[in-house]
């Protein structure tokens, strides 16, 4: 992968990661289609720690404030400052731990699946299609009636579960977490900012790894252009984080449930044509 190519990573990373419409099946198809071949689930994890670092800093105070209160609230630790385990922030905190589990066991478990069968590209395109028109008729249905504060602890877990299902490119981490959130009744934005919250210590966890287990490995990702590719994805992921929040307080999913058929019909003809192969062989 060069330079340029790096930086068309990056862009489509931090365009894609935070939208319901799978930026690993994005960077799966572009880096075929400009020369840079299937980037990998390797780059894929490590970009993804740039667009996260935005997620870190756009939700700073929120971050800090249930942190703080989940420490707080543990036994023998709070002292006199002791947080209550009731307190929206403290069970917040507990809640997204709980809901990190399901992808962090899978994700280990069927690692060498995630990074070769996983990866066809026809398995992609159903997984665009399926995924994308539960969110449709997820948004359609959704009662918008649930918040973060009245989060209940079986809706974690299939938060988690939803989000493990983005392992496979096509479904999309926050498509798969806001979908959930939307069938159990969550509102749009309390959806997409618990699918941005849940997402911090899975990504990050799985971007860190990735990076060590390829220190030394001459056939992993290429260090200067993915330090590239993941910088772009933070700039523009940032921007993306922003424009998001406020498209989902006043406007439906449906936008998104189009592209994603769209761009599944666009892989298929490719795919059908020889343009694109289901499997390829890594380029770094």
């Amino acid at each position: 992968m060069d330079w340029l190519q790096a930086i068309i990573m990056g862009l489509v990373q931090g365009l894609t990661e935070f939208l319901p419409v799978s930026s690993s099946a994005h960077l799966r198809v572009v880096g075929e289609l400009i020369g840079a071949g299937d980037p990998g689930a390797g780059f894929t994890a490590i970009t993804q720690i740039g667009t996260e670092t935005a997620v870190l800093i756009f939700f700073w105070k929120d971050i800090v404030r249930i942190v703080k209160s989940w420490w707080y609230s543990l036994p023998f630790i709070g002292g006199e400052n002791r947080v209550p385990s009731s307190n929206p922030d403290a069970r917040l905190g507990w809640m997204i731990i709980v809901g990190s589990i399901p992808i962090a066991v899978l994700g280990l478990l069927l690692e060498d699946w995630i990074d070769t069968t996983f990866r066809n590209l026809w398995i992609t395109v159903v997984m665009l299609i399926v995924f994308g028109l539960l969110l449709g008729y997820a948004d359609r249905i959704g009662k918008r009636v649930n918040t973060l504060d009245n989060m209940k602890w079986g809706q974690a877990i299939g938060f988690g579960f939803a989000q493990a299902l983005a392992l496979i490119p096509g479904v999309s981490r926050s498509g798969g977490t806001i979908t959930a959130g939307r069938l159990m009744g969550f509102t749009r934005e309390a959806a997409a900012r618990y699918s941005f919250l849940l997402a911090l210590p899975a990504v990050f966890a799985s971007g860190f790894y990735k990076m060590f287990k390829s220190l030394g490995d001459e056939t992993s990702v290429a260090a200067g252009p993915t330090i590239v590719a993941t910088a772009v994805a933070f700039a523009v992921g940032y921007m993306v984080i922003v424009w998001f929040l406020k498209l989902v307080t006043t406007k439906s999913f449906e936008p998104f449930v189009i592209y994603r058929i769209a761009f599944a019909i666009v892989v298929a003809v490719l795919l059908i044509v020889g343009v694109l192969q289901p499997l390829s062989v890594t380029v770094v």
